[in-house]
């Protein structure tokens, strides 16, 4: 079992910066790949980036590549959501997963957080 909390959503405006976090309990964090997902009202749940168990290897959906960087600490138990150069269509609720195998692309959710909010105004 493992439980992940989100935090650091928030509004701001077009072009700004967010730093999403995600804390993970358990001992076995070092044994997941974890991800970001973001969901959009009246949309689909899109894949934002993805990372693997070590964290050298990480996945950028093309819509956030360039401008979002995913990173982890697993002496902290921490995955991290670095979002800049914010566009109105980033506006979603996030969400952290963890996946047990070991990939950053194509993650599925075996955990998950509760979601925080992500707002960007133009």
């Amino acid at each position: 079992q493992m439980r992940l909390v989100e935090s650091g959503g928030g509004l701001v405006q077009a072009g700004g910066s967010l730093r999403l976090s995600c804390a993970a309990n358990g001992r076995t964090f070092g044994s997941y790949s974890m991800g970001w997902f973001r969901r959009a009202p009246g949309k689909e749940r899109e894949f934002v980036a993805g990372i693997n168990w070590s964290g050298s290897s990480t996945y950028h959906a093309d819509s956030v590549k360039g401008r979002f960087t995913i990173s982890r600490d697993n002496a902290q138990n921490m995955v991290y959501l670095q979002m800049n150069s914010l566009k109105p269509e980033d506006t979603a609720v996030y969400y952290c997963a963890a996946d047990h195998r070991d990939r950053a692309a194509a993650l599925r959710g075996d955990y998950w957080g509760q979601g925080t909010q992500v707002t960007v105004s133009s």
